[in-house]
């Protein structure tokens, strides 16, 4: 980055902004984690997960990736109960090191430091999301977080983004998504936000956003305030 982009982005101004992160493939680099859970559970059920199959349904619900994956017509109960042997696979494998995605620390004490307030905006299990939350206590503390209790309806939806901003004071047009998958990035447009997605190289699927970058490492303050005044 040329050195007057650097000084400009040290003097955005963020105030009134607001940023929230979708967790998995934004914060956290959930795929292969994500991807042997659900092969896991797999096995113990008797069902072949392919690589395939698993991308295919990433950035979904869990309970509308068991109905994709192992079939529809289950009762609450059992999709209950595989639901929670998931994401108990899936604690295990990533609580004694979270994976975090590259430039994530960096980009939220930037980000903080120009003043914007932080969220994430997860469907994800309280418990995961909560992992990911502690694991980045001593870089920042989010300004809120929203995760799988409290939504109702999933990405592409745009409740969870709706709520975060709610819970940051903020209108949707101050307020910038980062995002990984075509759900996410369609609920934050369906919610009236500017969009920035992380491209994954493990997912082909075309992103739909106001900015694409490689890694977090290039989410600078000047890009987010350039967004939000496109916007309004």
């Amino acid at each position: 980055m040329a050195l007057v982009e650097r000084f400009g982005a040290m003097r955005a101004d963020l105030h009134g902004i607001g940023v929230i992160f979708d967790m998995d493939g934004v914060l956290v680099d959930s795929f292969e984690p994500h991807r042997r859970s659900w092969q896991l559970l797999g096995q113990e059920i008797g069902r072949t997960v392919s690589d395939d199959q698993f991308a295919a349904t990433f950035g979904r619900r869990s309970r509308e990736i068991i109905e994709i994956l192992f079939g529809p017509g289950r009762g609450e109960e059992e999709i209950r109960r595989l639901d929670d042997r998931k994401e108990e696979l899936y604690r295990g494998l990533i609580r004694d090191c979270v994976p975090l995605m590259p430039g994530v620390e960096g980009a939220l004490r930037t980000l903080r430091a120009a003043g914007a307030r932080l969220a994430v905006g997860s469907s994800g299990p309280r418990e995961n999301v909560a992992i990911v939350v502690e694991a980045l206590a001593e870089v920042c503390r989010f300004d809120a977080v929203v995760c799988g209790v409290d939504v109702t309806r999933g990405k592409p939806d745009p409740q969870v983004f709706q709520i975060a901003a709610a819970r940051l004071g903020l209108p949707p047009s101050a307020c910038v998504v980062a995002e990984d998958a075509p759900v996410g990035l369609e609920a934050a447009h369906r919610a009236g936000m500017s969009t920035i997605a992380l491209r994954d190289a493990r997912n082909s699927a075309p992103l739909r956003a106001d900015a694409v970058l490689e890694t977090l490492e290039a989410l600078s303050p000047e890009l987010v305030r350039g967004l939000v005044r496109r916007l309004g």
